[in-house]
């Protein structure tokens, strides 16, 4: 098993298996394109693609639709669904992040909210709404 990176539960709405999306025209490699959510168009990224350019866009795998925007107040603008590809869903319960390992400035440029850990493994969680933001601004 590879790295696991998690995310805070509140943050993901659902997870739907990987499907054929429409390309962009013009957009990034990592954004691999425009799904359609019961009539809601979502913007799908890949990180995987994104950290590591050389990477080969997954075939395999699922979409993990999370809130983005939309919880710091009305300046940030009202909250929608952005679909991360991720290679597997391991595993869906709430794991226990210690205190001192919360973001602190400058701690991976405030994507990651700690460490925790899924029967001995570690777990990095992240903050989808910062990491979204700085993929989708960058």
């Amino acid at each position: 098993m590879g790295s696991l990176y998690g995310c805070a539960i509140g943050d993901a709405q659902e997870i739907v298996p990987l499907r054929p999306m429409t390309r962009v025209p013009g957009a990034p490699r990592y954004v691999r394109g425009l799904i359609n959510m019961r009539g809601l168009i979502v913007t799908v990224i890949d990180l995987g693609c994104r950290l590591d350019p050389a990477r080969i866009p997954a075939e395999r795998g699922a979409i993990l639709l999370v809130r983005h925007g939309g919880t710091a107040g009305a300046a940030r603008g009202p909250e929608r669904l952005v679909g991360v590809v991720v290679d597997e869903v391991v595993d869906v319960r709430p794991l226990e992040i210690r205190a001192d390992d919360w973001n602190q400035p400058g701690n991976a440029r405030g994507i990651v909210r700690g460490i925790a850990t899924l029967d001995d493994a570690p777990v990095v969680v992240l903050d989808f709404d910062a990491l979204v933001r700085q993929v989708l601004l960058s």
